[in-house]
């Protein structure tokens, strides 16, 4: 979630809101209304060092292990999907209840999307390491700010994206926060 402190008119107060990283999927688009993309993404998978699977090299080398993912994801439906590990993954209420089974030694990897196993290996656990980005199948993932059905606020938050993409501000923010931070490719 990334914290904003906004006043929108002259005279007015400020106001606190969260942009929380949710991507779209025509499921979830059938029940609320997504903005225009503010971030492409990939999906990741995340191990603990010194495990099997952090050796892994290419989707089909995750197979054999035993991954988990958040239930209602577009992380699960990537195992599910594209994958296709021999057992079927296991699914958790929460990311965070994903991560202890990982730390549990439950399941082997954790497939969250990259700036989320970024974090993951940074803050939530001690050994974790980032195996891989899963490459972009089907269409590309996208966060987007999520609406009401019909709230008319997402068509001045689509002119608000149009313009930092066409001055170049999201790729600077991207560049500066997101760039530096690499992962391995999964072939």
């Amino acid at each position: 979630m990334v914290p904003f402190t906004n006043s929108f008119r002259p005279g007015s107060k400020p106001f606190d809101f969260y942009l929380t990283q949710v991507s779209y999927s025509p499921e979830r688009a059938r029940a609320v209304d997504f903005s225009n993309a503010y971030y492409f993404v990939n999906q990741a998978v995340v191990g603990r060092k010194g495990t099997a699977i952090a050796r892994a090299k290419t989707i089909v080398g995750l197979r054999p292990f035993k991954l988990g993912a958040q239930v209602g994801t577009t992380s699960y439906t990537y195992i599910t999907k594209y994958v296709k590990p021999s057992s079927k993954p296991l699914v958790y209420d929460t990311n965070d209840a994903a991560v202890q089974a990982l730390k549990n030694g439950q399941i082997d990897g954790i497939v969250v999307d990259l700036p989320t196993a970024f974090y993951v290996t940074a803050a939530q656990v001690d050994d974790g390491v980032i195996v891989g980005k899963l490459p972009t199948r089907g269409t590309k993932e996208r966060f987007g700010m999520v609406f009401e059905k019909g709230n008319p606020l997402r068509r001045c938050v689509n002119r608000a994206l149009g313009r930092l993409w066409a001055n170049g501000t999201i790729k600077r923010l991207q560049q500066t926060y997101l760039a530096r931070a690499g992962a391995p490719d999964l072939k």
